[in-house]
């Protein structure tokens, strides 16, 4: 699932654009539609020639919105350029080009809309010169420009060609099984509640699911899924999510927030960025000045410590340390924009590298330079951690070699990794052969440990749980990682391992319904005739086959034989009684017993054959006595 991005001045036909190619009109607000501008961001969504379904997102142009343009372009996977024929470069046009320039959007295109305003082939010509000037050293150098009319509808197909080609050569978004999504908007739906919506990143999320939202910690189900207004019970990496979460009120989230699965992320008030200031701003960038900072869909206020200089002129880089007013939620790579408040410009951007430092850095400190460098080019714990992905569940000692990392080193990157929950070891860690695994990779191979014990509760409600050797078999692992992972599931109480039976805490065996009314029949039954019973196939007959062998692993009913079944009270009764007879004269024979219990021979062998093999009486010959 792919998202596009519009990107231009205002009233270059944005909006229109997309109503062109998806059929829906972006703006949803009375006030855009009036004012003919976006205020807010606008979605809609195309099915390309090859099937393929993209979302749009439509972003706001006008200079006094361009902090909401800000919030919907930080996830998308391509750009379009918008340009209208009859007015060229904007400054809008330039701003929006600097930032999508500044977050490295994989791919774009060019569109040159209103060709139907244009006066002849000429002036389009000198546009697209013009044109090629302004990009020449920015992503966009080699992007094709199509010519578009919305009005007349042409250019439409050919940028839908267009559009397909470009997106059939970019990879799709990574799954790392860590779901996170930027949240764009939020309301809620008369009868469903609280519904968020954004593009969701490095992860699956499923109807079901128990998340959480960051910064604030709240956490909630996912009650529903939608992508592109179909339902969904699974939404995918880079797909235009709406999810519908239940236990959250609407006023505890707001734009910005991510939602996540527990325990996955950690927000941060501190983080060390690579920062590229544009070549046009208005003066230099100081070290303490009070900026803006956008990542995902947040922003918040900040103050910037220049690390190594007193300040960043235009056109320059440098390292910054970033000191947030409010918590947020970014990882290693993600992409952000500097803003300044007053007078309104955009300053530039960059890359965050570690976006949880340990503390304050001092500024002039050479070595903490060369840190961010290395850490830029990839450090010790990411090495590690890329690692870990590659081996899912495998030693800790064969995760460090497979880094190539040299002992020390690894040793404390792996410490920082336990640290900061990236990874986490499922033996006691002071076994050299310890199993380990990358949290994403754990927090997914768990969750399929617990997908299918509580499938297997929904569809046997009448089991104490699934046995040991099929849960094996399913998860096609081998034995050393299954005996592992579920012996770590059972001590953090995740499971239940009921000598071979896995089960959920909790999941008790309950009859309703006419099985409860079975139930109650077939004991009835068993009470009118103690020590002459149905048999297993009469019971199994009159209450079902999963009802009896729920009886007997709940203890009801105690099967003595193939054939013999007798109520948990009548064979303690019975067994009691024979205990007692060995007692008193020593010994005891099978007619004795069928005398006693006036029941037949089958009955008084069948209970005497099972009390030998649990051990309570041995035979010999005819008789049996007490096992010593």
């Amino acid at each position: 699932m792919r998202v596009i991005g519009t990107a231009g001045h205002v009233d270059h036909g944005k909006s229109t654009l997309i109503e062109a190619l998806t059929g829906i009109h972006p703006d949803r607000l009375k006030e855009e539609q009036a004012r003919e501008m976006t205020i807010e961001l606008g979605f809609g969504w195309l099915t390309l020639p090859n099937g393929e379904e993209v979302g749009i997102v439509d972003v706001p142009g006008h200079r006094d919105f361009i902090e909401n343009m800000l919030s919907g372009v930080g996830g998308i996977d391509a750009a379009l350029l918008v340009i209208a024929a009859d007015e060229g470069i904007m400054p809008q046009t330039r701003e929006h080009l600097a930032i999508l320039d500044l977050l490295q959007i994989p791919a774009g295109l060019i569109v040159l809309t209103k060709t139907d305003l244009a006066s002849d082939s000429g002036w389009l010509d000198l546009v697209e010169t013009d044109i090629r000037r302004a990009v020449s050293h920015t992503w966009l150098k080699d992007a094709p420009i199509l010519r578009v009319s919305a009005k007349n509808k042409t250019g439409i197909q050919d940028l839908t060609t267009a559009l397909e080609k470009l997106l059939q050569e970019k990879p799709t978004r990574p799954d790392l099984n860590r779901p996170r999504l930027p949240i764009d908007r939020v309301f809620t739906i008369s009868g469903f509640g609280t519904v968020v919506t954004g593009t969701l990143r490095d992860g699956r999320f499923t109807v079901g699911d128990e998340v959480e939202i960051l910064p604030s910690g709240i956490q909630g189900r996912i009650r529903g899924l939608q992508t592109h207004k179909k339902k969904e019970n699974t939404a995918v990496p880079g797909s235009r999510t709406a999810v519908n979460i239940s236990g959250v009120d609407v006023e505890q989230i707001r734009r910005g927030h991510v939602v996540t699965h527990p325990g996955q992320y950690q927000a941060t008030r501190r983080v060390d960025a690579k920062l590229k200031v544009l070549n046009d701003i208005l003066k230099p960038l100081t070290h303490g000045d009070e900026v803006k900072f956008f990542v995902g869909a947040s922003e918040t206020m900040a103050a910037i410590r220049i690390l190594g200089a007193e300040e960043l002129s235009a056109g320059e880089e440098g390292w910054v340390q970033i000191e947030l007013r409010e918590p947020i939620v970014t990882l290693r790579g993600d992409r952000y924009i500097l803003r300044r408040p007053s007078p309104g410009e955009t300053l530039g951007g960059g890359t965050v590298i570690d976006h949880q430092p340990q503390g304050r850095h001092k500024r002039f400190d050479t070595d903490i330079i060369k840190s961010l460098e290395a850490l830029a080019q990839g450090g010790p714990a990411e090495i590690l951690f890329e690692a870990a992905m590659a081996l899912q569940i495998a030693s800790v000692a064969e995760i460090k070699a497979k880094s190539r990392l040299e002992p020390a080193a690894a040793a404390m990157a792996w410490q920082d990794l336990i640290n900061n929950r990236q990874a986490i070891v499922l033996e006691p860690s002071g076994k050299p052969d310890a199993l380990a695994a990358a949290m994403p990779l754990w927090t997914a191979q768990k969750a399929r440990f617990l997908e299918l014990i509580n499938a297997y509760h929904a569809q046997y409600p009448l089991r104490r749980g699934m046995p040991r050797e099929e849960l094996k078999s399913r998860l096609k692992l081998t034995s050393k990682i299954f005996n592992t992972a579920l012996a770590f599931l059972v001590s953090e109480r995740e499971l239940l391992d009921q000598r071979g039976t896995i089960s959920k805490p909790g999941h008790e065996i309950q009859f309703e319904g006419q099985n409860q009314t079975n139930v109650e029949a077939l004991k009835r039954r068993f009470a009118s005739n103690r020590y002459a019973t149905p048999s297993v196939k009469e019971c199994q007959a009159e209450a079902g086959e999963e009802v009896v062998n729920a009886l007997i692993e709940l203890g009801d009913l105690v099967q003595v034989s193939p054939d013999v079944v007798f109520l948990r009270d009548d064979y303690d009764e019975m067994k009691k009684r024979i205990e007692d007879t060995i007692r008193k004269q020593g010994q005891v024979t099978l007619a004795e017993v069928r005398d006693m219990l006036n029941t037949t021979r089958k009955y008084a062998q069948a209970l005497l054959e099972h009390l030998d093999a649990v051990g309570v009486t041995v035979r010999d010959g005819d008789i049996r006595k007490l096992k010593k």
